[in-house]
Parts: structure tokens; sequence; C-alpha cells
């Protein structure tokens, strides 16, 4: 199962930081069961959107240049609040170290001006055919697809219709 997590990215300086909305609504089917009768978002789903909103900025810092983006490290993860059903959770990630493809961002949550999740990423960036050179029609499928999903959730330019 695909879990997209960031709706819409709101605001993007590649190279530094980015600005995204997670909208939690009922139709996710995983709040059923997370908890029946209080459903809230599920901590490891609320972490993996700080780590989606870190890799749409990566991307968009290397011109996708990478097809694989994944979660090396979590630190000082806090869990500070629940994200309920009708709220809208602003993501937020900023750079603090990039060192050939590894990047340590500092990403959080906030529900209005309440934090429901903050934690230091560190993401690792790689394309499958350095690998395996067998792979490479892979990672070009996979670039085109973050880039048209790219295309549907980020800010257009001014003066791009």
């Amino acid at each position: 199962m695909r879990f997209s997590l960031i709706d819409r990215i709101t605001e993007l300086e590649p190279g530094r930081s980015i600005t995204a909305v997670k909208n939690l609504t009922m139709a996710e089917e995983y709040l059923l069961d997370h908890f029946p009768g209080f459903p809230v978002m599920p901590g490891v789903l609320m972490l993996e959107s700080l780590v989606q909103a870190g890799a749409w900025l990566m991307r968009a810092s290397t011109d996708f240049a990478y097809s694989s983006i994944l979660l090396q490290q979590a630190r000082a993860l806090k869990f500070n609040n629940f994200l309920r059903p009708g709220q809208t959770m602003t993501v937020t990630a900023t750079i603090h170290k990039w060192d050939g493809d590894v990047c340590t961002l500092k990403a959080a949550g906030h529900v209005g001006q309440t934090n429901t999740v903050s934690a230091r990423l560190t993401l690792w960036q790689f394309n499958l055919r350095d690998r395996n050179p067998a792979l490479a029609e892979s990672d070009e499928r996979r670039i085109r697809y973050f880039r048209d999903l790219f295309e549907q959730i980020a800010p257009r330019p001014a003066g791009d219709g």
C-alpha cells in the first residue's frame, strides 16, 4: 500500500526549506482501527509525513536526479499531540546539512500553533542503477512518477496560469 501523506506543497525554496499540508479525513481506512471511537493518525504516519516533505524538498533541490529517497535515521522524535480527522497538519522541513547523498533536516508538524510532531531526519538519496545497471529503466519510471505527482501537489510559479 502506498501512502501519499502530503496533500499540497504550499511553499518551496529548493536547497533550503519546504512547507506542505496534510489534511486528515475519515476516508483514510486505517482510522477505522486506530483507534475505534477515537480516530487519530498513527504516529508512524505523522513521521512519514515529515519524511515525505523532506523527500520532496530533496527532489526539487536536485531536479529529480534520484529515483529513491529513504529514511536513514530519525532523531529527537517527539509526538506532542494527536492529529484527528478534520484537522490539517502543516509540515515544515529545513535543510540542516547536506553531505553528498545524505541530507539532514529539521522537520515538524503543526495544527495551528500546536506542535504535533517534530524530528531531526537523515534522508539518503540514490539510484537503483548504481547497484544494478539493469534497474536503470526502473529509475526512470520512478522519477517520471514523482515528477508527475509533484506537478499535482506543488505550487505553480507566478504567471504560470
